[in-house]
C-alpha cells in the first residue's frame, strides 16, 4: 500500500479559518482540504439544512414530469412504478409508489427479474404494463439508454417518465420527461444525486403543487439515505443534507421495513457505514438471490409484524449470498492461478454456472487480492453477462467504451459497470480490455493508495478532537473519515495478534512516556514483526472509540503500519 499525504493548505488560509471558526490547526486544515474555506461554508457543512436543497424545477423536464403525473392522477390512470433490482432501484420504487399511493390508488410496482430480464427497462415489463392497462410508467434508476424500449412502449400508447442518474448516451429516449442531472442540457446545480435522490426531487416537485415543502416529506428520507450510502455517490452538497436527515429518520422513526432490518442486527445507532454494510447488503440480497420484489414489499409494508417476517426472509437471502460469493471468489482465484494470469493489468474471469446475482461482489473481492480493473462473467441466456469493478483513479466505463466493438450492451459509472456480449466475442474482448487498460492506466494506480489527511503527534489525539471529528459525519466519497499518520511510534511490549487465525493486530502505542493509546488493526496480523522488540514504526489510522462493558475509551483504528 502506498501512502499519499494530502497537500497542506497555505498557512495564511489555515490561520484565517482558525480565527473565523475558533478551531485549531488540525480542524482548520481538514476543513480546507474539503473545500470549506469560510465561516458560511463551514456553517452549511456542520449544520445541514433543508435550505441547502435546490428547487426541483431547476432540473430539465421536471415541469413536464409533474404535469404528466398530475394528469394521470386527475384522470385516475393506472401508473406503474418501475425500478432496477439493486438498493438504489428498490428504494426508489418504494419511495415513489409510497408517495403516489397517498394521491391515487391505481399504482403498482415492477422490478425486472435479474436473470430473466436483466438490467433496466425490459420488453417484458412493457408487455406487463400493456396487458394490465397501465398508461404511464415511471422508471427509476434506469432507462437513460432505453431508446428502443421507450419507442416500443409508445407504439402501445404507454408514456414513460425516466428518473435516472447514469451517464446518457448520444441520444435520449423519446419519453414524456427525462430527469437526469447528468444530461448535457440539464443545468441542475448538483450532478451527483443517486436514482432515489432524483425520485425524491420528483416527489418534492409534486408535493409543492399541493403547497407542501420538503419538510413534509421527511419520512421518505430513510430510503434516500440508504440509496446514497449503497450507491457510493459523493456525500457532499445535496447528498450530505439528504443523508444527514435520512440518518436521523433511520435512527428515530424508520419505516417498519427498515426498523425490522435494524432489529435483526441489534445496533443502537447507525452511521452511513452501517447503512452500507448492514442495511444495503440485506436489501440487495433479495434481487441477488431471489427477486427485488421482496425488497420493495419489505420497504413499503406498514405493519411492523409483517415487516419483521419479511426481514427474516431477507436476512436468509443475505446469508445465502455470503456463502455463494465466498465459494465463487475461491473458484475465480483458482482460475486466475491456473491460467497464469496473476501478473496482468486486468482480471477477467468466466464460468457459466456462476450466480449472476453475486458477480459484482466477487469482482470487488478479487480486487482485494489482485488490485486492478476486474470483470467477472457468467452465462445469461444465450449471452455472457459481466460485472465490472475498477481501482481508485481509473475509469472502467471509458475502458469498456474502447472495447464496444465486442460488447452488446453496457452501462454504469467510472468505478462500476455491467455489460453483456456474445460468447464467441469473449476471448477477443478479454484481450482488447487487457490491451486498453495496459495502454491507458497509470502503473501507480495498480498499487492500493492510502490517502492520509494529516501527520500529527500522538499527544494531539484526545476526546475533544474526536468530538469535533464526529461532526464531520456523515462520511462517504469526497468526505471520508479523516486518516492521520504518526511517526516514531513504539509498542509498549504487549502487542499481539487477535481474532480468528490471528488476522488482527492489537497493541498499545506510545510516542513518549506520557502518551499511550490502544490500537486495533483489522487484517494487519501479518505485520506483527514490525512492532516486536519495541521497534519504531509509523501508523496510518482513524481516531475511534472502543465501547466495552459500558466504558468508552479512545482508540486508533489502524489502516496500515510501516517500519
Amino acid at each position: 500500500m502506498r501512502w499519499t499525504l494530502k497537500p497542506k493548505p497555505e498557512a495564511p488560509k489555515v490561520e484565517a479559518l482558525k480565527k473565523a471558526l475558533q478551531v485549531d490547526d488540525i480542524v482548520a486544515t481538514l476543513l480546507l482540504q474539503r473545500g470549506i474555506d469560510t465561516y458560511e461554508v463551514a456553517k452549511t457543512f456542520f449544520r445541514p439544512s433543508f435550505e441547502d436543497l435546490h428547487n426541483p424545477f431547476l432540473m430539465k423536464d421536471m415541469d413536464l414530469a409533474v404535469s404528466r403525473i398530475e394528469s394521470a392522477i386527475e384522470n385516475n390512470e393506472n401508473i406503474l412504478v418501475y425500478g432496477d433490482y439493486d438498493v438504489d432501484g428498490t428504494t426508489s420504487v418504494a419511495l415513489m409508489s409510497s408517495y403516489l399511493k397517498t394521491r391515487i390508488d391505481s399504482v403498482a410496482t415492477y422490478i425486472p427479474d435479474r436473470y430473466d430480464e436483466g438490467y433496466g427497462i425490459s420488453f417484458k415489463g412493457i408487455d406487463f404494463a400493456d396487458d394490465n392497462g397501465f398508461s404511464l410508467i415511471i422508471a427509476l434508476d434506469c432507462g437513460i439508454k432505453a431508446i428502443d424500449k421507450v419507442a416500443y412502449a409508445k407504439e402501445k400508447d404507454i408514456d414513460f417518465i425516466i428518473c435516472d442518474h447514469h451517464r446518457p448516451g448520444d441520444k435520449l429516449p423519446e419519453a414524456v420527461a427525462v430527469l437526469d442531472p447528468k444530461r448535457d442540457d440539464c443545468e441542475y446545480p448538483f450532478k451527483e444525486l443517486c436514482g432515489c435522490g432524483v425520485g425524491f426531487k420528483l416527489i418534492t416537485a409534486l408535493a409543492s403543487n399541493q403547497g407542501k415543502t420538503v419538510e413534509d416529506l421527511v419520512e421518505y428520507l430513510d430510503l434516500v439515505a440508504t440509496a446514497i450510502g449503497a450507491d457510493i455517490v459523493p456525500i457532499v452538497g445535496e447528498n450530505r443534507a439528504l443523508a444527514y436527515f435520512g440518518l436521523q429518520v433511520i435512527n428515530s422513526q424508520p419505516r417498519p421495513g427498515m426498523k425490522a432490518i435494524i432489529a435483526e442486527v441489534k445496533k443502537e445507532e447507525l452511521t452511513v457505514s452501517d447503512v452500507v454494510f448492514i442495511i444495503a447488503p440485506r436489501i440487495n440480497a433479495a434481487g441477488r438471490m431471489k427477486h427485488g420484489n421482496h425488497a420493495v414489499t419489505l420497504l413499503t409494508e406498514t405493519d411492523f409484524n409483517l415487516a419483521a417476517e419479511y426481514a427474516v426472509d431477507i436476512d436468509q437471502f443475505n446469508t445465502d449470498r455470503r456463502e455463494t460469493d465466498k465459494r465463487i471468489t475461491e473458484e475465480a482465484l483458482f482460475q486466475i492461478e491456473e491460467n497464469n494470469e496473476k501478473e496482468g493489468f486486468t482480471t477477467v474471469v468466466y464460468r457459466e454456472d456462476w450466480h449472476k446475482g453475486v458477480i459484482g461482489i466477487v469482482a470487488s473481492r478479487l480486487i482485494e487480492t489482485y488490485y486492478r480493473p476486474t470483470l467477472v462473467f457468467t452465462k445469461s441466456g444465450d449471452k455472457l453477462a459481466a460485472s465490472a469493478r475498477s481501482v481508485s483513479g481509473f475509469d472502467v466505463y471509458n475502458a469498456l467504451e474502447a472495447c464496444s466493438e465486442y460488447i452488446e450492451q453496457f452501462g454504469g459509472h467510472k468505478y462500476a459497470a455491467g455489460l453483456t456480449l456474445r460468447p464467441e466475442n469473449y476471448e477477443a474482448f478479454k484481450a482488447k480490455f487487457e490491451s486498453v487498460v495496459k495502454d491507458t492506466i497509470d502503473p501507480k494506480l495498480l498499487t492500493p493508495e492510502l490517502k492520509v489527511d494529516l501527520e500529527i503527534e500522538l499527544s494531539q489525539v484526545d476526546n475533544k478532537l474526536l468530538r469535533i471529528l464526529k461532526q464531520f459525519a456523515p462520511f462517504g466519497p469526497q468526505n471520508l473519515a479523516p486518516t492521520f499518520m504518526t511517526q516514531g511510534l513504539k509498542d509498549t511490549g504487549w502487542g499481539k495478534c487477535v481474532g480468528e487465525d490471528d488476522k488482527h493486530l492489537r497493541l498499545t502505542a506510545t510516542q513518549s512516556f506520557n502518551d499511550k493509546i490502544v490500537c486495533i488493526g483489522f487484517g494487519l496480523g501479518d505485520k506483527i514483526d514490525l512492532i516486536k522488540n519495541k521497534r519504531q514504526f509509523s501508523a496510518a489510522y482513524a481516531i475511534d472509540e472502543n465501547h466495552w462493558n459500558g466504558n468508552v475509551t479512545l482508540q486508533l483504528k489502524l489502516k496500515d503500519i510501516k517500519p
